[in-house]
């Protein structure tokens, strides 16, 4: 794992789907099989942040892929005997509207009879922060590298209650409200303690909010975890 005074080379948002296309057309790999192995290391570093604390961890997970990599993370973070809540930031109806891999790990947490609370509403983030505040760890899932527009509603009330919460956050491959090209804040961004990214970090975390939202964050070498690549 490459720490972020040796970051290596960046890679934009269509460099990384490139890869994730050659990963699954050329090389073979299932996508499902990426998200399994893109959540499992994840989890690896949330089990790090963890260790010495107490209570049930909290996973913020939204509607595509960066969601079903929070679901995976919860899932084995919950196999390996880490009490673990999911909060998905969305209708009902969204939740059952996602992509075929994230409809595959919402099927699979319900199996395990996980956590599940729906947060449609800014306010429902507002009832959560006693929660927030006292996990021992935020998993931030809910957007990836693919968001270019600037968060609304419950989405912007969500990375504002994992800011102020004052308990660390886990970001997945890029901290919410993060534009991974240009390093914009894209109305509101998540200021993770630590982000796990795949294939390579992204362009812009090194740009504008980019340090700010990844101060402290490492991610894995390109060619060593050539099995975290996934679609985005």
């Amino acid at each position: 794992m490459m720490h972020a005074g040796d970051p290596g080379p960046a890679l934009s948002r269509a460099a990384v789907r490139g890869l994730d296309r050659r990963a699954i057309l050329e090389v073979g790999v299932p996508s499902i099989v990426l998200m399994e192995n893109a959540g499992r290391a994840v989890a690896d570093e949330a089990q790090r942040m963890l260790a010495g604390r107490s209570g049930a961890a909290l996973v913020l997970a939204g509607l595509g892929n960066n969601g079903g990599d929070g679901l995976v993370v919860a899932r084995t973070l919950l196999n390996r005997g880490q009490a673990v809540r999911v909060v998905f930031v969305g209708t009902r109806e969204q939740l059952e509207q996602g992509t075929p891999d994230f409809r595959t790990n919402l099927a699979l947490w319900r199996r395990h009879r996980g956590d599940l609370t729906l947060a449609p509403e800014p306010d429902d983030l507002a009832c959560l922060a006693p929660a927030l505040r006292t996990a021992p760890l935020l998993v931030d899932a809910l957007f990836g590298t693919g968001l270019a527009r600037p968060l609304a509603g419950a989405h912007a009330a969500a990375v504002a209650a994992l800011n102020a919460s004052g308990a660390p956050v886990l970001a997945v491959d890029v901290p919410s409200g993060l534009d991974a090209d240009t390093g914009e804040e894209l109305g509101v961004a998540v200021r993770a303690a630590a982000t796990v990214t795949f294939v390579a970090q992204k362009s812009g975390f090194a740009r504008a909010a980019g340090p700010a939202c990844t101060a402290g964050s490492s991610w894995p070498r390109s060619g060593s975890r050539a099995s975290s690549w996934r679609r985005r």
